[in-house]
């Protein structure tokens, strides 16, 4: 079973970038799809982008589109969530999942190894 730590969240201003990263343990996660996923207190929250396991195919939220971008980097066993331009409706708890599938994976049922997230908290 993998391991995946989240880190990056913190507080930015309305318009302000952060970059997310899920750091893996105990497995390689060059053998897994990664998602990123948000909930905010009373908000709808789910999918927000993902990466396959061989890293040229992602999908982003329509929401998110030419703001997120997500990334691979396997040689640091990380995979990154750069959010450029954020608004306050971004901020939530953004977790990432694992699943060792090969294909493009977006639903939260198909992720079976979770991260405990990081938070992500925009001011206007």
């Amino acid at each position: 079973q993998v391991r995946l730590v989240e880190s990056g969240g913190g507080l930015v201003q309305a318009g302000g970038s952060l970059r997310l990263s899920c750091a893996a343990s105990q497995r390689t996660i060059s053998t897994y799809a990664i998602g990123w996923f948000r909930q905010a207190p009373g908000k709808e929250g789910g999918f927000v982008a993902a990466i396959t396991r061989t890293g040229p195919t992602t999908a982003e939220k329509d929401s998110v589109k030419g703001r997120f971008t997500i990334s691979r980097d396997d040689a640091k066993n990380t995979v990154f969530l750069q959010m450029k331009s954020l608004k306050p409706e971004d901020a939530a708890v953004y977790c990432c999942a694992a699943d060792s599938s090969y294909a493009l994976v977006s639903s939260n049922r198909d992720f079976a190894s979770w991260g405990q997230g990081t938070q992500v908290t925009v001011s206007s």
